[in-house]
């Protein structure tokens, strides 16, 4: 059985934490560039522009790429040979996102209580999840997850007889709800199936997902296309202020769920699409 020490988990999540805040990946860079390409409003290039430097100005100097350096939400892959060794796993996770955001100079955004508002000082607890799977490697996902974006996010049950035209307009209610607010343009996570919670689980997932890249279902592949034509033709546009690109792309993830019950949860991303991963 493939031993991991908790300290090799630590630094890893660390690591993770500073470059999710501060580098976006190459898909992200090829999506930017075709939204830049296909954007007809002269301010929504403009602001296009000014994102994509501040992405680049952020690689190069270390520094965060937005303020709200967001809630460490992290995603784990264990294999079932994987013996975790010196300490607990969990414990070993928010040592690293504390460790991160500390040595990274990140802004601190948890409070302890939701109702007290006591600020943590070290932005933990992180809101892990943990998938066991076959194999000996243990790999880490850190996706930070701002206040705009998730506050401008929603679920709601359908009914079934409410079928993929359902799914669309709710989308698309919640991505006028949100308006600026997310930072369009946006990448909208949508999960469909399950019941409440997975369902806001498989949005959240689902952004982790390659930009530009398809479900492997054809018909929820074009389901996804068609998500981002319509909310691509709301005039939103970049921050908001009008223009084509709203969305930058639309993951939808689906799973079986009741005879009776179609829940849809739309999670919304901001520009900046981060997340960072690894495998031990």
């Amino acid at each position: 059985m493939k031993q991991i020490h908790v300290k090799d988990i630590i630094d890893t999540v660390e690591r993770l934490c500073i470059q999710a805040c501060t580098t976006l990946g190459d898909d992200w860079w090829q999506v930017m560039e075709k939204a830049v390409l296909d954007e007809e409003s002269p301010l929504g290039r403009d602001l296009l522009g000014i994102i994509r430097e501040n992405a680049g100005l952020a690689a190069s100097t270390g520094e965060p790429i937005c303020q709200d350096t967001g809630l460490a939400v992290v995603f784990l892959e264990l294999g079932q040979e994987v013996s975790i060794t010196g300490g607990d796993l969990y414990d070993a996770i928010n040592e690293g996102v504390r460790r991160g955001y500390v040595n990274g100079y990140l802004r601190k955004s948890v409070v302890s209580d939701p109702l007290i508002r006591k600020n943590t000082g070290d932005n933990t607890p992180a809101i892990i999840h943990t998938d066991i799977v076959p194999g000996s490697d243990l790999r880490i996902i850190v996706a930070p997850k701002g206040a705009g974006s998730e506050n401008s996010s929603a679920l709601k049950m359908l009914k079934p007889a409410d079928g993929e035209e359902g799914v669309i307009q709710f989308v698309l209610e919640v991505v006028k709800a949100a308006g600026p607010n997310a930072c369009p343009p946006i990448v909208a996570g949508v999960g469909v199936g399950g019941n409440l919670e997975k369902s806001a689980l498989l949005a959240k997932r689902s952004l982790l997902r390659p930009l530009g890249e398809r479900h492997p279902q054809p018909h929820i592949a074009r389901l996804e296309e068609e998500i981002l034509r319509r909310i691509n033709s709301t005039g939103i546009g970049p921050q908001g202020l009008g223009g084509r690109i709203t969305a930058l792309d639309v993951h939808v993830e689906v799973y079986p769920t009741h005879i009776a019950s179609l829940p849809v949860a739309v999670n919304i991303q901001c520009h900046a699409s981060r997340h960072a991963e690894a495998v031990l």
